[in-house]
């Protein structure tokens, strides 16, 4: 914030600065932006000066509503082009605790490597929670099914894998299994103590974001239920603290 109480820019090169100079550069208003993303112009703007943080979902928000790939708002530096004359050679290091998250009652998911685009594969490290299909499907509403094909490798713990073809089957710590992901499917934690997976999805012809669309509107959607629910309990507290 500037010293006569002004808001000031975010910082050159942040997300929010990133966001900004791409909105400028396409001639968008706040208020056209926010007709794309659904997002208020009030939280585009605190977005752009980096008074709030940027989710996962509004990244994906605002990357649909540009029409930019997402992991371009977060690391807007080029990358080399192929056919440039240099090496192509890519790689992004990920280290313990960073990524994407989002999470949902029955999954915990650290989407990897967003720096990198156009990426052939969804790297992500996973941690269930689901134990039975009643509390799968009461999330999803029955097996989830996205484009493409999948690998899952078991780090910790033990997993039941249904799908709609076949029986379930269990895999245990250094197991794997590779699927084609159009067929319905579920992963439910099937012991005590944490469940760890590595997986990585691949979609099958051009670049598809419904997977991670999926998780991200479950998961946002289970942040309003939860909010909803708070409400009356503070309403009764309310009541409760003005009755004495």
């Amino acid at each position: 914030m500037k010293a006569n109480g002004q808001t000031s820019p975010a910082d050159a090169g942040s997300p929010g600065a990133t966001i900004r100079a791409l909105r400028l550069g396409k001639g968008l208003t706040l208020a056209q932006v926010s007709e794309r993303t659904g997002l208020a112009v009030s939280t585009l703007s605190k977005l752009e000066i980096g008074s709030v943080s940027l989710s996962y979902d509004k990244l994906m928000l605002i990357s649909k509503g540009l029409g930019v790939d997402m992991a371009s708002l977060v690391d807007p530096k080029p990358q080399t082009a192929r056919g440039s004359g240099l090496a192509a050679g890519r790689r992004a290091v990920q280290r313990a605790g960073d990524g994407q998250l989002v999470e949902t009652h029955s999954y915990r998911q650290t989407y990897l490597a967003t720096e990198l685009l156009n990426k052939k594969m969804t790297p992500m490290f996973v941690e269930i929670r689901a134990r039975t299909m009643a509390e799968f499907n009461e999330e999803f509403g029955g097996l989830i099914r996205h484009p493409g094909e999948e690998f899952t490798f078991v780090v910790e713990g033990e997993l039941d894998f249904h799908s709609e073809l076949y029986a379930p089957v269990r895999l245990r710590a250094g197991d794997s299994i590779y699927f084609d992901s159009e067929m319905g499917h579920a992963y439910l934690k099937a012991s005590e103590g944490p469940c760890r997976l590595v997986c990585s999805c691949a979609p099958r012809g051009e670049d598809d974001e419904r997977l991670a669309d999926m998780f991200v509107k479950v998961s946002a959607r289970n942040e309003q239920d939860a909010a909803a629910a708070a409400k009356p309990r503070a309403g009764r507290k309310a009541a409760a603290k003005h009755a004495r």
